[in-house]
């Protein structure tokens, strides 16, 4: 199955192609770099209008071009959520809005697990959690706690300044900055347990002591030793990916050897996609794959 972040009031996709996309955040537009939209642009009047453009650097990375003046950050809504955006160095703006869709489905099912048993304790764990849409998200639902954690401070602290938009100061959320595989070790000495795990890995990257992280060899290891932190009456297992080229079949496979194995339950895949208003057309914006201890609609 696929699943379209089609319920954004203050996001939208207004075109792409040349390999970049058009986007309007609030009132502000951006024109920002996107490897998958391979079409050639039809109709070029509208991105003469963004207010600022990001060009890649041919030494890595990057930086924007203001055609027009913006603030250094905004906000925008989606449904009862709050977030900063503000454009980086990277490209990035502190949100990935196709991620709209899981946040429902966590939303959603903390919300229903709460309604059948408003007894049971429900805890949350948000692995390579950055700004913290999930964390918010889960929280606002009723999560009695979620524990974000990201290996950066600096964006740990953008998740805390969500936080306080959210007005969520009074839910019990744990910020954390650490290695993920060395914390999900110390959880397993612990002996803690989640009730619903959320983790984002990412394609490449060092760790703090020049470890190599490549996702094709480490997700199978990561899922499976993550899956030890799940409680006995666990809720919702979700991976999302954004490794171009990653075949579906083999997150689905993961799954079901790792947490289907021992946990039982449904495992689902398929792409994330964000409505382009343009044509109609749709934008590929990653994968994403979930257990789930109930059947899914």
């Amino acid at each position: 199955m696929n699943q379209i972040a089609s319920d954004w009031k203050d996001y939208e996709v207004l075109d792409a192609g040349n390999k970049e996309k058009l986007e309007r955040w609030n009132d502000v537009i951006l024109r920002r770099p996107d490897p998958v939209a391979l079409w050639p642009i039809d109709d070029e009047s509208d991105w003469k209008k963004a207010h600022a453009v990001y060009h890649r650097s041919s030494k890595g990375g990057g930086s924007w071009e203001y055609k027009k003046p913006i603030k250094e950050f905004w906000t925008i809504g989606y449904k009862d959520l709050r977030f900063k955006i503000s454009p980086t160095g990277f490209k990035h703006t502190g949100l990935f809005p196709e991620q709209a869709a899981n946040w429902d489905f966590i939303m959603n099912t903390i919300r229903q697990a709460k309604a059948d048993h408003p007894e049971r304790p429900v805890r949350i764990l948000n692995l390579f959690a950055y700004t913290g849409g999930a964390t918010m998200a889960a929280a606002k639902a009723g999560a009695d706690e979620v524990v974000h954690l990201d290996a950066s401070k600096g964006i740990n602290a953008w998740a805390k300044e969500n936080m306080e938009l959210n007005h969520l100061e009074d839910k019990k959320i744990r910020f954390l900055v650490d290695d993920v595989m060395k914390f999900i070790a110390r959880e397993k000495r612990r002996g803690r347990k989640y009730d619903g795990i959320i983790m984002d890995p990412p394609s490449y990257g060092r760790g703090p002591n020049g470890e190599v992280w490549k996702l094709e060899d480490n997700i199978f290891e990561l899922i499976n030793q993550a899956k030890d932190l799940l409680s006995d009456n666990a809720l919702f297992f979700l991976v999302n990916l954004y490794t171009t080229g990653f075949p579906l079949t083999t997150l689905k496979q993961t799954l079901e050897r790792t947490v289907g194995r021992q946990f039982g339950g449904y495992v689902e895949v398929g792409e994330t996609l964000l409505p382009i208003t343009r044509e109609h057309a749709l934008l590929p914006c990653g994968l994403f794959g979930r257990w789930t201890s109930f059947k899914p609609e």
